[in-house]
Formats: C-alpha cells, structure tokens, sequence
C-alpha cells in the first residue's frame, strides 16, 4: 500500500509521496507528515558494509514507494557523486567520548548538501510522474546555508527558476558570497531587511497567497520549497543517521543494537526531526538532544510544553540557527498531539495570532526521547578552543554549540551512551569565528582568516571558498519585508 502523507492542519488533505514533494508546502498552510511510517528492513549486519547510495536506496524506497526503483537510482546516482570530495560522503571521525558525523563534504560545504543535491532530481521526476509541466518555481528563505545549496542543485535546471531571500547581515560573510555570487540564469537571490522568521513567515504567506497561484498558473508555473517544510528535503537526512550507525558497527564502536544518542545543532527542526523519523523506523536511539543557541526557545519549549516567539531575536556567531519559529517543530507536534490535525492547526494559529501556544495531553514516549539545552556566545567559543586544544580539531560555531550542550547533557545526567555530534558546517563557513575561538583575537577579514584557518588545521581549503573573495558579484537586491513579493512578480512577470 503506497504510503500517505497527511497535511498537519487538515486531516482530508492527503497525498503521495511525489505529489508533496511537487506542492512542498500544502495549501491549508501546512506540512506534508507520514501518519504511518514504512516497515524497513535495518539489517545493520549487511548495512555496515554498504555504501552510502545503497543505504540511501533503501530508506527512499520506503519512504518515497510512489517512486520506481529506476527513478530512485537515477536520483541517487547524480545526487551522491564526485560532488562530494570523499566517496564515504558522510564520515564519521571519534572526538574523545564522542563522535562527530560529518555531513559537510558537499559541494557548499554545509549539511544541507545532503538532501539539496537530490532534491531536484526528486522534483524534477515527481513532476513527470504527475503530469505537470508548468515551470517550478523554487522559494525559499535561508538562514545562511540552504540558499546557497538549494542554488547550486537548482542551477540551470531546465523548467524551474529559484529565488532565495536571505537576513541581510545576518549571515556570515563566506555564506552571504556563497550565495551572491551564485551563476545560473534561473537563480535570484534577495537580501531582506528583516531577520529569518520574518522571511520565512513571508516565503509561506506567499505560498497561501491563492491570488498568487493563480496568477503563477495563468504563466504556467507554481511553486514548491526547498527548505525542509518539503518532505523532499527532510526524508533524504534520515539516510546519514542510518548511515552513521552502520559504520560504528563496521567500525567495532558498537555492538548490534546498542543504543545511541544523537546531538543536533537546532535551528528550523528540521535536522533533528530526520533523527526521530530514522529511530520511528528501527535505529537504535536512547535520546535526540536538541542543541540551540541563545535563541533558546526551543530549549524552554522542551522544559514547560511552551512555546514563545516573543522574546529578543538575538544574531549570534551561529547564524543558521538564528530562529525563534521552527517551522518543522509542527510536525512533531502533530505526532505529540496523536497525529490530530484540527489541534495542530489551533495551535499553530494561536502560534501567529498571540506568538505562543501551550501543549498539553501529549503522548509521553515521544517527548521522553528529547532532551534540550542551549550554549552562550562564550561556551560556544570555549568549546571550539578545548576541541582545538585537547585533539587538534576546529569546529564551527553551530557544531560547537551542539558539543556544548552534549557535554553539559553529559555532566548534568552521567548519561554515558556513545553521542554522535551532527556535525552540520564546516569551520571555513565561518573563519572568524573559529580562528578568534582559537587564538583569542579576531582576524579582522574572513579570508585572512580562512588562511589562518588552514595553518592551524592542517586541513585544504574547499573548492567552495577558493575564489569566492575575486568572484563577480551577480545578485545585489536588497528589499524592505513588505518588497519580497513585489520581488517576486517582477521576476517572474505576473
């Protein structure tokens, strides 16, 4: 029976699998969710010697069972290629007591390679597979990582045109010429004056916008997202957690079905959500610690059932993580609250009308498996200098929040479970940061600083960052929040 995906706001709003990849986000404002997960073969005694495609083939087939096994290979094979600089594709180095996954080796250097360079294979035959041949139009906002990854699986990909919106000065500076110097001649990227939530509250009124569909049908065009309110997006992170623990097996770490603890840096949810759905599907896991920054409402959220958006927005040195509404938490609250899509829209209207809502009755195993804290500006810094200094090993500011958290996690319960960090950006996305943690003083220009990072890591500089300083600069708008669908129309010409 092909699996079905359920808007988390109406329970009568159910597609396939291609057909939510297609819509990205669902027209009553919600989030294409599995009601039911697929039975899955994990037998880690074959998966710990297989390879990251064939580990990847297995859970796509499941979760994606709308797709032909030809589909899924065509996907695979162009996603998971000599794009990434290692065949392992997401390695997994031991720290200490814990062990840090590497999901970085992309071409953008950052966690997002992971699902955006099959995402547009997936998009692209999901509209062959239903019919469409509308252009589609990819929109989104970033908080620092998915634009410039989204942009580079989308370039110049025939019949669909991408326009990213990003927080102007809220990213760091390689992340900010990652993206505005993006080539493609169906690639727009927009910086906002405002801050992620407020582009992404707009990027999804833009999607409910029925006037706007309308006038994007009468040109033959609609649109679909490339964050992880795509299931698109979300289902192929569940590959590298399976992945993961597949090689502690192959590498004598664990014995079969010993539990593990995963930490995850936290911003839109969306990461460590990917975690839960591998474990609803036989991952041996204890718990999923979800690691923020000091817009720690996640944090609060997981301690009392509730949940405030009304509180400072704060930039910090992890700018990808700069959230205070986490878009796919309300797929986890969809399970929490027994899958009750009429409650889950109540709470997500109270969520916009008073910026908070407070759960209560929710299912008791799925909150104990989560665990929360949050790192300061300065824990995060001194866990990038104790890495550095204890093992040689330089974290970025996001990886090193969710160390810090693990160890305080740690410390707090004698908890002794082997821990994998996600390890979600390599430290040349932010060499400032990760030098002045290091050296105790800031560099004062990112490529400096990129230099300096290379001499005290040892570690080559990405094809990603070389160049970018002398890169031409193609994308230069910068709008007011109210602009961004003004942006929008004249790109598009409706």
């Amino acid at each position: 029976m092909t699996l079905v995906y359920q808007s988390t706001r109406n329970e009568k709003n159910k597609v396939t699998a291609s057909q939510a990849i297609l819509q990205g986000l669902a027209t009553d404002g919600g989030l294409f969710t599995p009601v039911d997960f697929p039975d899955v073969n994990l037998d880690f005694d074959r998966l710990k010697s297989a390879s990251y495609q064939e580990v990847a083939k297995l859970v796509l087939s499941a979760f994606l069972d709308d797709f032909t096994e030809e589909e899924l290979d065509f996907c695979i094979d162009n996603a998971y290629d000599a794009k990434f600089d290692t065949p392992v594709i997401a390695p997994l180095v031991k720290l200490g007591d814990q062990y840090h996954l590497e999901l970085f080796h992309g071409s953008t250097i950052a966690f997002k390679d992971m699902a955006l360079s099959i995402l547009p294979y997936l998009l692209t035959t999901a509209a062959k597979k239903q019919g469409v041949d509308d252009k589609i139009v990819i929109l989104t906002a970033t908080s620092g990582d998915t634009g410039k990854a989204a942009m580079a699986g989308f370039a110049d990909v025939a019949g669909t045109e991408i326009i990213v919106f990003y927080p102007n000065g809220g990213v760091s500076k390689i992340q900010e010429l990652q993206m505005t110097t993006q080539v493609g001649d169906n690639t727009h990227v927009v910086a906002i004056e405002g801050n992620f939530d407020d582009a992404q509250t707009k990027v999804k009124e833009m999607f409910n916008d029925e006037s706007l569909r309308q006038k994007l049908a009468a040109k033959g065009a609609q649109f679909s997202s490339a964050n992880s309110m795509n299931i698109g997006r979300l289902v192929p992170q569940i590959v590298y957690y399976i992945y993961a623990y597949a090689q502690l097996l192959n590498d004598g770490q664990l014995e079969k079905g010993e539990k593990i603890n995963i930490t995850v840096p936290t911003g839109n949810f969306g990461n460590i959500l990917a975690a839960y759905y591998a474990k609803q599907i036989g991952l041996p896991v204890h718990k999923l610690i979800c690691a923020s920054n000091e817009n720690n409402v996640l944090t609060d959220f997981f301690a009392t059932g509730f949940y405030d958006k009304k509180r400072r927005f704060k930039v910090t040195s992890s700018p990808s993580m700069d959230i205070l509404v986490s878009s796919n938490l309300e797929r986890l609250i969809f399970h929490l609250v027994g899958n009750d899509s009429a409650k889950t829209r109540e709470l997500m209207t109270a969520l916009v009308d008073k910026g908070e809502y407070q759960l209560s009755a929710v299912n008791p195993d799925i909150l104990d498996f989560f665990e929360a804290g949050f790192a300061t500006e300065g824990e995060t810094s001194a866990e990038i200098k104790r890495l550095y200094d204890d093992l040689s090993y330089i974290e970025d500011p996001h990886t090193a929040v969710a160390s810090a958290v693990y160890r305080a996690y740690r410390d707090r319960t004698g908890d002794q479970t082997k821990t994998i960090i996600a390890s979600t950006a390599s430290p040349y996305k932010f060499p400032r940061v990760a030098v002045e943690a290091v050296k105790g003083k800031d560099s004062g220009d990112d490529f400096a600083a990129v230099q300096e990072l290379h001499d005290l890591s040892g570690v080559a500089i990405p094809k990603a960052v070389k160049g970018l300083e002398t890169a031409p600069i193609r994308h230069r708008k910068v709008v007011e929040v109210a602009a961004m669908q003004k942006a929008v129309e004249s790109y598009l010409d409706v």
